[in-house]
């Protein structure tokens, strides 16, 4: 049981290593967080995002537990993405926190995620993304130990 964060993109940005590496060290099973990032296609609009949705779906297992990052999906508090994930590990599922390419994901991957999770309702750099989802699974992980990290 672990955690897979598979991005279209490039490798993470000078900028932004300091900040997901911040948080990626301090994971522990099964909350430790594994970046797999595949390239971005050339092409534009409904062409890259079926090339792109091919590439992660092809990354996919049948029994992977998929959460698909979309600003147009469900917002979660903190505590409620803890419980989300925990209750994943607790099934004994792999997690796969899919985030899509600039054009988003096909109609079909968007069926094969589990859970569709938005960070916000604004859209953000897919560098800045990364570093708040290693954020929100430090998060997670601290909330589901009882430690002190969140403040309510």
């Amino acid at each position: 049981m672990s955690i897979t964060a598979l991005a279209i993109g490039k490798k993470h940005e000078k900028w932004a290593v300091e900040g997901i590496e911040r948080y990626t060290k301090r994971l522990r099973k099964p909350y430790d967080l594994d970046w797999k990032l595949l390239p971005h296609s050339s092409r534009e609009l409904d062409a890259a995002r079926q090339e792109e949705s091919e590439r992660i779906a092809a990354a996919l297992k049948p029994k992977d537990h998929v959460i698909l990052l979309d600003e147009r999906g469900t917002n979660v508090s903190s505590p409620g993405l803890a419980a989300h994930l925990q209750g994943s590990f607790d099934r004994g599922e792999h997690i796969v926190v899919v985030i899509g390419g600039a054009y988003g994901v096909t109609d079909e991957l968007q069926q094969r995620a589990d859970f569709v999770w938005s960070l916000s309702k604004l859209v953000f750099p897919h560098q800045l993304v990364r570093m708040l989802l290693a954020e929100q699974v430090y998060r997670a992980q601290e909330i589901s130990a009882g430690r002190s990290y969140h403040h309510v």
